[in-house]
C-alpha cells in the first residue's frame, strides 16, 4: 500500500510527475496492501502455465505432421486426452503447492527487501536485475537438477517428473510436491539477492514460467 493520500501527494513527494506507467500503478496499487499485491503471482502463474503451452499442444494435435521431423523424438505423439490430463495434474499441483506456497512465503519477500512504492524501476534496472536472476537460477537449478538425478533424488523424488519421458510444455512444471519446493530456491535466490519491485518480480516469475514452458516443448 502506497503512503500518500492523493496522486498530487505523491508527486510532491517524489519531486516531479509521474510517468504514465507510474500514474497507473498508484491509481491500481495506492489501495491494495503489498500481500494482495504479491498473490497476484498466483494468477500470473497460472495465467502463464495454462496459456503459454497452448501454441505447442495445437501443434501437437494438428501440425503433428508437419513439424514431426524437427522435434527431438519424432512419431511421439500425444493425444488430446494425455495434454487434458497433464493440465488437470498439473492444476491440482497449482491450487495444492503453488499458490500455497506464495501465499504464505510473503513474510520473506518483505524482509528481503521486494517494494511496492514509486518510483517505478527504470527498464534498465529491470533488465539488469532480470539478467542476474536468470543467471541464479540457471546455476543453482544446475546443481539442484543433478542431485534430483541422483539415485536417491530421482527414486524419491524426480521419479515423478520423467513420467511424461516425451516432454510436453504442460509438464514443465508436472513434480513431486517436495521437486517444486525445491526448485522454488533458485527462483527466488536471485530477488533475494539483489531486491527489486514487485511489478519486476511479476515479470520474472512470468519469465521463468515461460523459460521452462520452452524447455519441455
Amino acid at each position: 500500500m502506497l503512503p500518500y493520500d492523493s496522486l498530487e501527494g505523491a508527486e510532491l513527494a517524489l519531486g516531479r510527475n509521474f510517468t504514465v506507467a507510474e500514474r497507473f500503478w498508484f491509481s491500481y496499487s495506492a489501495h491494495k496492501s503489498d500481500y494482495i499485491l504479491y498473490t497476484h503471482n498466483c494468477l500470473f502463474v497460472f495465467l502463464v502455465f495454462s496459456l503459454v503451452p497452448l501454441p505447442w499442444a495445437l501443434v501437437e494435435l494438428y501440425w503433428f505432421d508437419a513439424v514431426d521431423r524437427f522435434k527431438l523424438q519424432p512419431r511421439v505423439k500425444r493425444s488430446f486426452p494425455e495434454l487434458f490430463k497433464c493440465y488437470k495434474d498439473v492444476l491440482h499441483q497449482f491450487i495444492f503447492v503453488v499458490a500455497p506456497l506464495i501465499a504464505v512465503s510473503f513474510p520473506v519477500l518483505e524482509w528481503v527487501g521486494i517494494r511496492t512504492s514509486l518510483p517505478l524501476p527504470t527498464k534498465w534496472e529491470v533488465i539488469s536485475q532480470l539478467i542476474v536472476y536468470f543467471l541464479v537460477e540457471d546455476y543453482t537449478n544446475y546443481w539442484i537438477h543433478r542431485f534430483l538425478h541422483s539415485e536417491w533424488g530421482y527414486e524419491k523424488i524426480h521419479y515423478m517428473h520423467h513420467e511424461y519421458n516425451a516432454p510436453i510444455g504442460f509438464a514443465a512444471p508436472y513434480a513431486h510436491w517436495a521437486e517444486i519446493l525445491i526448485l522454488g530456491i533458485p527462483t527466488f535466490l536471485g530477488p533475494a539477492m539483489v531486491p527489486c519491485h514487485m511489478t519486476t518480480l511479476w515479470l520474472w516469475s512470468s519469465l521463468r514460467q515461460v523459460e521452462a514452458i520452452e524447455t519441455h516443448s
